[in-house]
């Protein structure tokens, strides 16, 4: 299976100094045809521990989400813009990104998938560097051919409580960005900001 090859190769991963630290590489998992991929900043204590993505307490809550669209994990592709866990779950550091760029990039051309859902600001600055979280949140863009929606990440729920309705709410409107896509597959790039969903 070409995924579980490309996983291999990430496993054996040496492109920055997280290497050196790290109990487990996190590659990410799912079906190979997801329709949404999820990408969040990166591994912390129990995903490194594991060597899967998003099986804290965030991760408790992405499921929640999940099932509020009458999906479960083994429905989507989980991942994060980088591999292995950093010290003290500090942000990933600009080198650490780039270096995890190249991987990130082949699972979304092996992917392909209908919906990229950032998780978190440092997964979000992937595609849109010059916007905030506050404002692209709920929304969708095409980037370079491929839609992708802009949420909060489910562990600041666990600091706000405010933001859990606000994660609920945007949860809800994939299944919208989803159809859309189906109808028109062919969007062309929205440079003037970001697509507010009028059925919203």
């Amino acid at each position: 299976m070409e995924l579980d090859r490309l996983h291999d190769r990430i496993k054996e991963c040496t492109a920055c100094g997280l290497c050196e630290g790290r109990t487990s590489v996190v590659p990410g998992e799912g079906p190979e045809r997801p329709r949404i991929m999820f990408i969040g900043e990166g591994p912390g204590f129990h995903e490194d521990k594991q060597g899967r993505p998003f099986v804290g307490q965030a991760g408790k809550f992405l499921e929640e989400l999940l099932a509020t669209i009458e999906m479960n994990r083994e429905d989507v592709y989980i991942t994060n813009i980088i591999k292995c866990r950093p010290p003290g779950n500090r942000d990933p550091l600009p080198e650490e990104v780039d270096s995890c760029r190249p991987w990130l990039e082949q699972q979304m051309e092996l992917l392909d998938p209908e919906l990229i859902v950032t998780l978190g600001r440092h997964s979000m600055s992937r595609f849109f560097p010059k916007e905030t979280i506050g404002k692209m949140h709920g929304t969708a863009r095409n980037v370079d051919g491929r839609m992708v929606f802009a949420m909060y990440h489910p562990a600041a729920a666990l600091h706000q409580q405010r933001l859990r309705d606000t994660l609920i709410e945007d949860m809800k409107k994939i299944p919208g960005v989803l159809a859309q896509e189906a109808q028109a597959p062919q969007v062309a790039q929205d440079e003037a900001g970001p697509e507010q969903l009028s059925m919203f």
